[in-house]
């Protein structure tokens, strides 16, 4: 009797595993497949005029890219890397019904933002900029530790030359450089300014001194 209960027992476990596995599929094609709301675009390129619509593509795919390492991430912080996308993140949460329900069928949960300022501790932001780093390389098959380029939402402020964006560099000891080290941020902690992950090519510190909002938790 107790065989036949191990049994049922592995099989349910079995059961309960691949329905986990096949809805976290399906919630990242859902992310993948999302059309953003034309109104979410318009709000965007009005504080963004200089953008094309192929660029503002480039940034709402990037958007998509965010939430995928959310996705991964759990429950767990993931700070923000781009100033754009976090506008257009900003900008999706103000159609809270839409919103909503994309959280809903994406996440399975609401998914907060939470400014760097109003982190409960510089700890848990550096943290999440190491977990960003880490998955977004992941995402697109980069080695986090020795990249050849940047993930996009890495990349992305400094291609679009976004005003006050926070800009990444591979190279930090090349003459000139600024912006963020990008290749230290997986070797040590660190969000912005004089961190050690996050070491400042450039000696003005009102250049992106912050990482951007962060995504953790869910009710």
């Amino acid at each position: 009797m107790s065989l036949y209960f191990l049994v049922i027992g592995a099989v349910l476990l079995s059961l309960i595993y691949f329905a986990i596995r096949a809805n976290k599929a399906r919630q990242l094609k859902y992310i993948e497949q999302y059309h953003f709301h034309n109104g979410i675009r318009r709000k965007l390129s009005q504080k963004h005029p200089q953008l094309t619509e192929q660029q503002l593509d480039m940034v709402f795919q990037g958007l998509k890219d965010y939430f995928r390492i959310c996705h991964q991430a759990k429950k767990r912080m993931v700070s923000m890397p781009s100033q754009v996308i976090d506008d257009a993140w900003h900008e999706f949460i103000l159609s809270t019904r839409i919103y909503e329900k994309f959280c809903a069928k994406a996440m399975g949960r609401f998914l907060h933002h939470t400014p760097a300022e109003a982190m409960p501790t510089p700890t848990l932001a550096k943290t999440g900029i190491k977990r960003a780093w880490r998955l977004a390389c992941a995402l697109e098959q980069i080695n986090p530790k020795k990249p050849l380029r940047l993930p996009r939402i890495f990349a992305i402020d400094g291609l679009l030359n976004i005003n006050n964006g926070f800009i990444y560099q591979l190279d930090c000891k090349k003459n000139g450089a600024e912006g963020y080290c990008a290749s230290h941020i997986g070797c040590s902690s660190g969000c912005g300014g004089s961190g050690d992950a996050f070491d400042s090519g450039s000696s003005d510190d009102s250049s992106g001194s912050d990482c951007g909002g962060g995504c953790g938790g869910g009710d």
